[in-house]
């Protein structure tokens, strides 16, 4: 089973946004030694603690910091852009880097209502046209079209794989429908998974593209040498996720020793099972919570994240996740 990266482009308290791009590219460059197939980056504005927001531009500094490692996004917010000029982004890098890039797109906005007004000006306002705006996309990544004078240069010919991901049936239902390769956000929205496969796989239309359906997985995983490293290594995302979900970003926080002394029952409760698709713990925790992943919902493809503050302890459980999916 291929297994991959998504990365966020964390920023750590106590680190600057640079430092944050530069352990980026250290990472992807140790991912592409341990076999990891794909390092995708997520669009997030507004966010002291991501600095992934512009996407493409972080998709060329990976790809020139590797070679040849997969490398994507996971995605685009489509809303927030016109495809014509995504096609020239992401044919661009194409044209540089060949057959690597890949372009997840999505339909939420990836930010709050003030960033989302200050992108959207003269496009749409909802996401009632993200059907048409992706199948635009995908005609102005294909061949040249003989009945149209606009034609994206670069973009044109260069056929970049599109995903569709999602955190609802929705994306499932267009997934299926285009003949798309599905991506399901399971490692903050787990709530609609199961049904979410199941109605892609059931509905699946083959495209020129695709024949059959091709589901990935996203797990977070906070790997360490004890379990009690690695349940002390979640709780920077636990708070992180805390602090998103009260309207309080900031950059990415310390670990905590007890997540119970810095987040109320009622929070946690709630932060945890938003992170339920997790392994954690030491190397042989991390097997069985994986394990016990994939054997419940079969995916074709697991994407992993790790929201750990610690560059070093970053890298160590991103290397402990490939040493187990690079055996199994």
């Amino acid at each position: 089973m291929r297994y991959s990266v998504l990365d966020l482009a964390p920023v750590p308290e106590g680190a600057t946004t640079a430092e944050a791009l530069a352990n980026s590219a250290d990472l992807a460059r140790h991912a592409e030694r341990w076999g990891y197939h794909r390092y995708w980056l997520a669009e997030h504005h507004n966010m002291p603690g991501i600095a992934s927001a512009a996407t493409a531009v972080m998709i060329g500094h990976i790809a020139q910091a590797t070679s040849t490692i997969r490398v994507g996004a996971g995605g685009i917010m489509l809303p927030n852009h016109a495809p014509y000029m995504v096609a020239e982004a992401f044919g661009t890098l194409a044209e540089i880097h060949g057959d690597r890039i890949d372009l997840g797109v999505g339909r939420a906005p990836g930010t709050d209502m003030a960033a989302m007004r200050a992108m959207r000006r003269g496009l749409q306002d909802s996401g009632d046209r993200f059907p048409e705006d992706v199948q635009e996309l995908i005609a102005h990544l294909g061949p040249r079209r003989t009945e149209s004078n606009l034609r994206a240069i670069p973009g044109e010919g260069t056929e970049v794989p599109v995903w569709m991901l999602g955190s609802s049936l929705y994306g499932a239902q267009l997934a299926a429908m285009l003949g798309l390769p599905y991506a399901f956000a399971s490692h903050f929205a787990p709530q609609a998974l199961s049904q979410a496969f199941e109605v892609y796989r059931s509905q699946f239309r083959p495209s020129k593209t695709l024949e059959k359906p091709h589901a990935m997985l996203a797990v977070n995983v906070f790997a360490a040498a004890t379990d009690a490293e690695g349940i002390r290594l979640r709780t920077t995302m636990q708070q992180a996720f805390a602090r998103l979900r009260l309207g309080t970003p900031g950059k990415l926080p310390a670990p905590v020793e007890d997540i119970e002394d810095v987040l109320t029952p009622d929070i946690l409760a709630g932060v945890n099972q938003a992170l339920t698709i997790s392994a954690v713990g030491a190397k042989e925790s991390v097997r069985e919570d994986l394990a016990r992943l994939i054997e419940t919902y079969q995916p074709d493809e697991v994407i992993l994240t790790g929201q750990i503050h610690d560059h070093d302890a970053r890298l160590r459980s991103f290397e402990i996740a490939a040493e187990i999916l690079g055996n199994s």
